[in-house]
């Protein structure tokens, strides 16, 4: 009992991490949420307003290619609710609801706020989880997402 607590903790920190990285613009704390191997798919979500972003590959390509396109740019605030998780041996499987705030820094009325619905496939990496697919789709948004994703 007590494992399965500890894992249900460090698999809903991955998702945090992923969140809290991205706010603090920390390259190594946003890395530490993903596999080498990880994919991140933010197209159902960017669907929603017309754009058509690639399939992200590996921790590095995510990593560079989000806090890239962020640091010193936007300021992010996230927020994770509703977290359902479903473990199977080293792999484990997590839905949520983040709510992500952005906000353009040359223009602080320039913003995106969105409701999004992630799932997320993770893998055991020693002591802690990871991710190893993230897919994010969005149920509303509020502001001007084409400013802030391009």
């Amino acid at each position: 009992m007590v494992a399965e607590l500890r894992d249900r903790a460090e698999i809903i920190d991955a998702l945090h991490r992923f969140g809290l990285g991205q706010d603090l613009q920390d390259e190594a704390l946003f890395a530490s949420s993903f596999a080498p191997d990880a994919e991140l798919d933010f197209r159902p979500a960017a669907a929603k307003w017309g754009a058509e972003p690639p399939l992200m590959s590996g921790r590095d390509t995510i990593v560079t290619t989000i806090l890239g396109m962020f640091t010193g740019r936007v300021a992010t605030t996230h927020q994770v609710t509703n977290a359902r998780i479903a473990i199977t041996g080293d792999t484990a499987h997590l839905t949520a609801l983040v709510e992500a705030q952005h906000l353009l820094l040359a223009d602080r009325t320039t913003h995106a706020l969105l409701k999004n619905p992630y799932d997320v496939e993770l893998v055991r990496d020693g002591d802690r989880w990871v991710i190893r697919r993230l897919v994010i789709d969005n149920t509303w948004f509020l502001g001007e997402p084409t400013a802030i994703f391009g």
